[in-house]
């Protein structure tokens, strides 16, 4: 599959349309009213908690290597400075982003979805 075709438009719950997508896809009023919901059509599920993780980068070492490790060091991570970080929810990757300062707070901005092959 390429890069392309693995980019999903996220929906505006607002208006309920779609972003428009570069694959020849239907234009958001061609597409069926199933595509158009809004945020009240979810409702039921904002109080679902899920688990979102941010990765940096992943880094393999034996355990003594890891006992040695203590306060200022260092530990080279498998990704270069600038490099999209991995986005997790609930242990799946959905979403590649980039590591954003607000205020004096880390925080991740998605840059890319990504679409899950169903099995």
């Amino acid at each position: 599959m390429s890069e392309d075709e693995t980019k999903v438009p996220l929906p505006d719950l607002e208006s309920g349309e779609l972003q428009a997508q570069d694959s020849g896809s239907l234009a958001p009023s061609q597409q069926p009213d199933s595509v158009h919901r809004g945020a009240q059509d979810l409702e039921a599920l904002f109080d679902v908690p899920v688990q979102v993780s941010a990765v940096l980068g992943r880094a393999r070492m034996d355990v003594g290597e890891l006992l040695k490790l203590g306060p200022g060091a260092v530990l080279e991570l498998d990704r270069k400075v600038g490099e999209a970080i991995d986005i997790y929810v609930n242990n799946r990757l959905v979403a590649l982003g980039e590591v954003v300062l607000v205020e004096d707070k880390l925080g991740v901005t998605m840059t890319e979805i990504i679409k899950s092959e169903k099995n």
